[in-house]
């Protein structure tokens, strides 16, 4: 098997000859990622420590609390975000913030979104500690899943939708440390997983449970308020808020030769992934090719019919994926 790339195109070759034939085949080729959205709350970017964040560059939020821009809280990173600290106005239990996605990854053919965040949850001072969350939802506002830190137990757990039941990952973590969180999600199979600072929290997790609509609305930051009466001064600090999004990796494909016809035609197969495109090309020299059939394949694979084979001892094929 011999492996190639060139040009961003993937392809294969058939050679075509007596008394051998030999079949090449190429490995799989990764989208390159799509910005979804992305900041790192700098002055740069028009993100001011006199503000809460809601309100700022298109952030929104509901509850109450407090929220905005510090300077190297982080060292060496600028300004962050926060949640937390400030007391909430009397009754309320959460605060959340979040940027407004909106992006549908099976229509955009990028199925799979990543979300990745600097994070750091600052421990309490006050003997109360509260619970700082990251939620994903659909753009109809219904929460597909969250991830919980607990700062009293310094756990993390996940919520899927359709429960209220928290899973606890085998995974404690350190208040006033630095993380880096990763989510992945494929909307295509309908599946997620998590990691810290490349620790796994849970894998293989599906996004709903209920049969929701599968896109993306939002990825928000929450704190979540144990003692409305009493809320922790604890709070959680995040930087370099990033949400990029690929399409799925074209599985290897491969040509068989079946065979000639009565009248000598060359009888190719080309299986490859189901909707990709691929165009079949001969030579017997690898200097000049000659186009036989482009198509998209159906039901994993299509044909070919060399009817210019007749009489040919040696016979080179390739198919390229083409857009």
């Amino acid at each position: 098997m011999l492996m190639k790339s060139r040009s961003g195109f993937r392809r294969f070759l058939l050679t075509l000859g007596l008394p051998a034939i030999a079949c090449l085949a190429v490995t799989p080729v990764m989208a390159t990622p799509t910005n979804i959205f992305s900041t790192q709350f700098e002055a740069s970017e028009g993100y001011s420590t006199n503000l809460d964040l809601i309100g700022q560059n298109g952030w929104l939020g509901f509850g109450s609390g407090g929220n905005g821009i510090v300077n190297q809280f982080i060292s060496g990173e600028g300004q962050q975000a926060y949640l937390g600290f400030g007391a909430p106005a009397a009754g309320y239990d959460e605060l959340v913030a979040w940027p407004p996605l909106n992006f549908d990854p099976l229509a955009a053919h990028r199925e799979v979104v990543r979300f990745s965040v600097l994070m750091n949850i600052s421990d309490s001072m006050n003997a109360s500690w509260d619970n700082f969350r990251w939620s994903v939802y659909n753009p109809q506002g219904h929460r597909f899943f969250s991830l919980d830190f607990d700062n009293f137990y310094a756990d993390i757990s996940y919520l899927l939708d359709g429960t209220n039941t928290l899973v606890l990952a085998d995974l404690p973590y350190t208040p006033g440390s630095n993380y880096t969180l990763l989510v992945t999600m494929n909307f295509a199979s309908n599946r997620w997983s998590a990691t810290l600072d490349n620790a796994l929290i849970a894998t293989n997790q599906p996004i709903t449970t209920t049969n929701a609509t599968m896109a993306l609305g939002d990825i928000d930051a929450v704190w979540l308020i144990y003692h409305t009466n009493a809320p922790g001064d604890n709070f959680m600090l995040f930087d370099n808020y990033r949400v990029t999004a690929e399409g799925l990796p074209v599985p290897p494909a491969r040509m068989e030769f079946l065979g000639r016809s009565m009248e000598g035609w060359a009888l190719l197969r080309v299986f490859a992934l189901t909707g990709s495109r691929w165009a079949v090309e001969a030579t017997t020299n690898f200097l000049d090719w000659t186009a036989l059939k482009t198509n998209v394949v159906s039901d994993l694979a299509f044909d070919v019919v060399d009817t210019t084979a007749s009489g040919s001892k040696q016979r080179f094929y390739r198919a390229r994926s083409v857009p």
